[in-house]
């Protein structure tokens, strides 16, 4: 705590259970969980740093004296934003926090820009397909499938392995033409 201090940060917090990690992620919503592996109680600092991350979307670095294969395999799947392993410098910590911090910033904007995205994409009132460079699509919005009448699923057959419906044969050269073009919209 007091290197963090040192360091120009506000720790917030302090726990030596994971049971009481996760309330307390729940109640101050750092901006960042540094998280031991071993910790007292029947949780392991890997389940809590999980449950911070689905429950909270904080993002946790491990600080711990653990290095063996095992634990790692098993930390990797919590997705920390880092691993620190005890004894650490000042300067390790600090670029171990600011590239997590820096990280989740970047993974923030990006979901928020898709939830947008998603939102306009959803309830467009005109039909907008998804394709690949290829043509093939991949998805179509609501107003697409009704104008078409057929399902996302159904759509997303269009020019695979020559399933071409009669009425269908004009999206489909609409585009194949697209894709000659060099156009991936």
């Amino acid at each position: 705590q007091q290197q963090l201090v040192e360091l120009g940060y506000d720790p917030v917090g302090h726990s030596t259970t994971a049971e009481q990690a996760i309330v307390l992620a729940g109640e101050l919503r750092p901006d960042l969980v540094l998280m031991d592996i071993k910790l007292a109680g029947a949780m392991d600092g890997i389940a809590a740093a999980h449950a911070i991350r689905e429950q909270f979307a904080l993002p946790v670095v491990f600080l711990t004296a653990f290095a063996e294969n095992e634990t790692l395999s098993q930390a990797k799947r919590s997705e920390p934003f880092g691993y620190v392993l005890k004894p650490f410098s000042e300067r390790e910590l600090h670029t171990v926090i600011q590239m997590a911090l820096y990280r989740h910033s970047v993974e923030t904007r990006l979901r928020d820009s898709e939830a947008q995205f998603r939102a306009l994409f959803d309830t467009s009132l005109d039909g907008i397909l998804l394709a690949s460079p290829d043509g093939r699509v991949f998805s179509a919005n609501r107003a697409a499938c009704a104008i078409l009448g057929r399902s996302e699923a159904e759509l997303c057959l269009i020019g695979r392995a020559g399933i071409i419906a009669p009425e269908d044969a004009r999206l489909a050269g609409h585009l194949e033409a697209r894709r000659r073009a060099g156009s991936t919209s």
